[in-house]
């Protein structure tokens, strides 16, 4: 340990309070990130204690990484140095609510069930509909960048975040956007924020717009004997008047993982709707005569769950993760005219190595592709290599964005993580430089050694 190391724990009890300060290594094993754990894990309680923790660092030239319920910290890559974790749980207040703008306040710590919780109690919701629900807060989700099934109707987080608050560069606080929906002035620094993994600063409040949560609502599955159907089924119903808040296309393993029934030797496309009863009536009638015509297995209407809410096909990642020692998971982003060839040449990929898969396509054009070996050992490291070379190549063939936001820690060093060689690199580079010219945010967390 260097000596300006062996000072962070005596430092962060002056800035946190020593109950506020872990230390005790068995504990510290909750914040590793590739193998790695930091000398000390810190809680604060305000944006004030956080800039304390930064300008520390800056002066001892330590690295941060800030978490929440550390559901996400798997994603990326690990980071060059890792002194000290900023645990942001302490930090999850409602700042602001104004249910008659429908815009919405909160610090990074808080949990996006409670969130949705608060917000309920007005008939309004947020469309973060994420992996580990239960658990995950509104910073980590930001940070990591991912998706919801509902981006089919409400969009991504860039869509509905309206600003953000951070602690970047020597310290100071930095505020991108606004707290109102119209607000137009300045750069949109904040969406800089959104899946950098934290490279940028640590994010001290988040602004978000709110939603009117749909009065009513229903589920419809429909299987199919093939992708080929079902992907037939996905256009059909993206081509007609119906309007989806999720439009959802689910393997036959991925649909077993996830519990939907007669999934074993099926594929599922699986659509929410919101309205009145009378249009969830004619929008399920109209989408059973459209699986009809695409040659549906069964077909199948749920009004018991509110898919604003439910988390649904969201859970897919960690259910993969528990399934499989060496689970590996591909995202994939095509045109939603090219889900059909990039399911099949990734199947193929995944075949030819003898590896299992599933995979859960939203109707927008990503695809979550995981490879399942059983075993975590090298034999199945080469397996998964050799299918993720197959599979990115033919990606590339498909003008499709690929990335491993999953695999195993020790793989990662091996495996494309981040995809084909990118050209944006550079300006990328210097947006780092800008955000963190000391290096002290999660260094070589992102792309590139960011």
């Amino acid at each position: 340990m260097s000596s300006a190391s062996a000072t962070i724990p005596a430092r962060a009890a002056e800035i946190a309070g020593a109950r506020n300060v872990i230390v005790d290594a068995a504990a510290l094993e909750a914040y590793a990130i590739g193998g790695k754990s930091p000398a000390a894990a810190i809680r604060p309680e305000s944006p004030e204690q956080i800039a304390e923790i930064v300008k520390f660092a800056i002066g001892g030239k330590l690295a941060l990484v800030a978490c929440g319920a550390r559901t996400k910290l798997d994603m990326g890559a690990a980071p060059r140095q890792y002194d000290l974790a900023i645990d942001v749980t302490r930090l999850d207040r409602v700042l602001a609510y104004d249910p008659g703008d429908m815009t919405l306040s909160v610090e990074p710590g808080i949990p996006l069930h409670r969130i949705q919780s608060t917000l309920a109690e007005h008939r309004q919701f947020l469309p973060l509909v994420v992996p580990f629900m239960d658990r995950a807060t509104a910073g980590g989700t930001i940070a990591a960048g991912v998706d919801s099934p509902l981006r089919q109707f409400y969009g991504t987080a860039r869509d509905y975040v309206l600003g953000v608050e951070f602690l970047a560069g020597e310290g100071a606080l930095t505020k991108s956007g606004g707290r109102v929906v119209k607000n137009v002035s300045g750069y949109d620094l904040h969406k800089l924020m959104i899946g950098a993994l934290g490279t940028l600063g640590v994010m001290t409040r988040i602004n978000f717009r709110t939603f009117p949560l749909p009065s009513g609502a229903r589920t419809v599955t429909a299987t199919f004997d093939s992708v080929a159907r079902a992907v037939e089924f996905r256009h059909a119903t993206a081509g007609s008047p119906l309007r989806p808040l999720a439009l959802e296309i689910v393997s036959p393993r991925a649909g077993s993982l996830l519990g939907i029934p007669n999934a074993d030797d099926a594929w599922s496309v699986i659509a929410s709707f919101a309205g009145t009863a009378r249009a969830l009536e004619r929008s399920v009638g109209d989408l059973r005569t459209m699986a009809e015509q695409s040659g549906r297995a069964s077909f199948a209407s749920d009004d018991s769950h509110m898919p604003a809410m439910d988390a649904g096909t969201s859970e897919f990642v960690p259910a993969a993760l528990a399934s499989a020692a060496g689970a590996t998971i591909f995202k994939l982003s095509v045109l939603p005219t090219q889900l059909h060839a990039m399911l099949d040449a990734a199947a193929k990929a995944a075949d030819a190595t003898g590896t299992s898969w599933a995979a859960v396509a939203r109707g927008v054009g990503v695809i979550y592709f995981a490879l399942l070996p059983a075993e975590r050992d090298q034999n199945a490291l080469a397996r998964v290599g050799r299918a993720a070379g197959e599979l990115l190549a033919q990606g590339a063939a498909l003008d499709a964005n690929a990335t491993i936001p999953w695999c195993p820690a020790e793989w990662k060093a091996t495996l494309p993580i981040w995809g084909p060689e990118r050209s944006d690199l550079g300006p990328m580079r210097a947006l780092k430089r800008v955000f963190d010219p000391h290096g002290v945010f999660a260094p070589g967390r992102f792309l590139g050694g960011i």
